[in-house]
């Protein structure tokens, strides 16, 4: 079991902030060499479907080497590392997506993203979602605020279903269930962590996810979320738990802290 810790100060929530800042604007720029430029890419493996590049491979890299040189004492969890269980014995944990959206980065789309989190005790305390070609920073520390590239941000005032406009796959935005309950669709973002970071920033009232998700699509954007005055939650009203054995999570909404309960009540039996 680790150690006790009661846990950083503000301070240290800062000083993390600026580190994966710093990494995710590196990554960007890394993944940029490859945009556009058809990569090598090939799905993971026998009846997985989600496609990976060498771009995914070479963010990865730089992040594992700079993020894992500066706080030596963190976990590590990304999409593409092999899991070292051993992140569970530690107090922090860096969370990575090294690039959110391959489909949307090979296919030559522009909402793909960075993600990176670092974790206390089950939950983020520092985050950033950065899109390198929309050139959005989204960042956010436990008690700072979350911020749009230095412009302080907060989810949107909508305060009832109907009319609440809806983000999310095509299996849900398209659900003639969830438009009759009064939502209304918009784009089909093909970054889930974009997708959250953009409900963040009031773009779009609600986000939502089919179940599936793992730690790294959501961490960074869940602190977003919160900081910005909304939760990330699945459908039973229940904060998201990170780090922990199994890192899939079920199906999530992100939205205005007024519309939980509502939207929790509306959804779940379409998508739940």
């Amino acid at each position: 079991m680790p150690a006790a810790d009661t846990g950083m100060d503000e301070a240290g929530f800062e000083a993390d902030l600026q580190l994966v800042e710093t990494a995710a604007r590196q990554a960007g720029a890394l993944a940029l060499t490859f945009f556009g430029k058809d990569p090598e890419a090939w799905f993971k493996g026998k009846g997985n479907v989600a496609p990976v590049s060498e771009a995914d491979l070479a963010v990865d890299k730089l992040l594992t080497e700079q993020l894992r040189a500066a706080r030596p004492g963190y976990g590590w969890l990304s999409e593409e590392t092999a899991d070292d269980r051993s992140r569970l014995d530690h107090e922090r944990v860096f969370i990575v997506d090294p690039i959110d959206g391959t489909r949307a980065f090979l296919a030559g789309g522009d909402e793909w993203t960075i993600s990176i989190a670092v974790v206390e005790h089950g939950r983020p305390v520092a985050g950033a979602v950065f899109c390198p070609v929309r050139e959005e920073m989204f960042l956010a520390r436990k008690g700072g605020g979350a911020w749009l590239n230095g412009s302080r941000i907060s989810v949107s005032g909508q305060r009832g279903i109907e009319g609440a406009t809806l983000t999310g796959p095509h299996s849900i935005v398209a659900n003639e269930d969830v438009l009759s309950a009064g939502l209304v669709a918009t784009q089909i973002l093909r970054s889930l962590a974009y997708r959250l970071a953009i409900v963040a920033a009031g773009r779009v009232d609600v986000g939502a996810a089919r179940g599936g998700p793992s730690d790294w699509d959501l961490a960074a954007a869940d602190l977003l979320v919160q900081e910005a005055g909304g939760k990330l939650i699945d459908l039973t009203g229940r904060n998201l738990i990170y780090n922990r054995v199994r890192t899939g999570h079920p199906a999530l909404i992100a939205v205005p802290e007024v519309l939980a309960g509502p939207m929790c009540d509306a959804l779940r039996p379409l998508i739940g």
